[in-house]
């Protein structure tokens, strides 16, 4: 029977202190990442677009207008346009390329347009080694102008990061 009271009692007794107990603050909602490798951290590779091969050049860029895109660079002469929408970024390359190529732009804007500051290729190329991945083409590391470096995923899909301008001066 005294077994029975303590337990009533303490029943009780923890109830009410925990009503009267300071109430900590509501967990804010977390945003849930995806796991990153220990000493890894993100990696500007810059501009985004995508390459196309394409047939016939004229006919891909009636089909990308009617989509709502509009030429934004290129000479269709030389078989080459680029072209936007609101969001989106490709090039059109009738001969020039044989897959469907993911493509950064280093140091570029979505319009062009150098920025200030950003991470060189030489930087990017530097990083990739170290992370472990094997390049098909490598820019001169004592270069400072444009250069280029390719990649390939591994399903053998071409990743080309293409710089257009000088590296940002520190």
């Amino acid at each position: 029977m005294t077994r029975t009271i303590v337990c009533v009692l303490v029943f009780f007794l923890g109830g009410y202190t925990s009503m009267y107990a300071p109430k900590s603050a509501p967990k804010s909602p977390s945003k849930k990442s995806a796991p990153k490798q220990k000493g890894e951290a993100p990696m500007e590779l810059g501009n985004f677009s995508v390459s196309l091969p394409v047939k016939d050049l004229a006919a891909s860029r009636a089909f990308y207008e009617k989509l709502g895109f509009h030429v934004r660079g290129g000479k269709q002469s030389q078989k080459w346009l680029v072209m936007q929408n609101e969001t989106s970024t490709i090039g059109l390359f009738q001969g020039m390329v044989d897959r469907i190529s993911l493509t950064y732009n280093p140091g570029w804007d979505r319009d062009k347009k150098t920025l200030a500051d950003f991470t060189d290729v030489r930087e990017i190329q530097k990083e990739l080694k170290k992370r472990g991945f094997t390049l098909k083409n490598e820019a001169d590391e004592s270069s400072t102008g444009p250069a280029y470096i390719t990649l390939t995923d591994p399903d053998g899909n071409p990743i080309l990061i293409d710089q257009h301008v000088p590296k940002p001066a520190k």
